[in-house]
């Protein structure tokens, strides 16, 4: 097995943050024409909560990344081509910590990117979708994940450039070709 690193951003505004992360994934129950290896970028809508101060003023504060809310996976079969963007989907709704069924979105992979951020500018509309009260977040978040979309967006393309190059989302067995299940990503 190779060292395999992953990568982790997290965008924290008052009640809810947005976590993106490079993937690998094999799935060990694949819906029919969803075999194989897939690499790509998971983002996640999530909640947030500060924790109390362990000391002084000056002490780190905890903070718990909690529940997820909504999913975005921009994932293309290992076996494709580089920015086929064949797998990409969403999980519209998520109940405790498992996802939803994957929804594939003809414009979601045709226009990733773009997809995503006219979803992020509206919190609103995934809260709906997802089926969570607006209360559960903030005006501030709605606000502070709207004025964020471009830097997000700027990171997932990072991401996605890494996987590309073939430098992220990448297999932490050198035989994975046998492996039946895998998940390397912190999301």
């Amino acid at each position: 097995m190779k060292d395999v690193v992953t990568v982790l951003y997290l965008f924290g505004f008052e009640r809810i943050g947005v976590a993106v992360s490079d993937i690998y994934f094999i799935d060990p129950n694949p819906l029919a024409g969803q075999e194989g290896a897939e690499r790509g970028v998971r983002l996640e809508v999530r909640m947030l909560e500060p924790g109390e101060l362990k000391g002084s003023i000056y002490s780190a504060r905890p903070i718990t990344v909690d529940r997820p809310i909504w999913r975005v996976d921009l994932l293309e079969s290992v076996s494709g081509a580089p920015g086929s963007f064949d797998r990409t989907h969403h999980h519209p709704a998520v109940r405790g910590w498992e996802p939803g069924r994957r929804v594939f979105d003809e414009q979601l992979s045709k226009e990733p990117l773009k997809w995503l951020g006219e979803r992020l500018a509206d919190l609103e509309g995934v809260l709906d979708q997802a089926g969570v009260a607006h209360d559960e977040v903030s005006p501030a978040d709605v606000a502070g994940l709207r004025e964020r979309t471009p830097e997000i967006l700027e990171t997932v393309g990072r991401l996605l450039d890494g996987v590309h190059a073939g430098a992220l989302g990448v297999s932490p067995e050198a035989g994975a070709g046998s492996a039946t299940s895998i998940r390397a990503s912190w999301l």
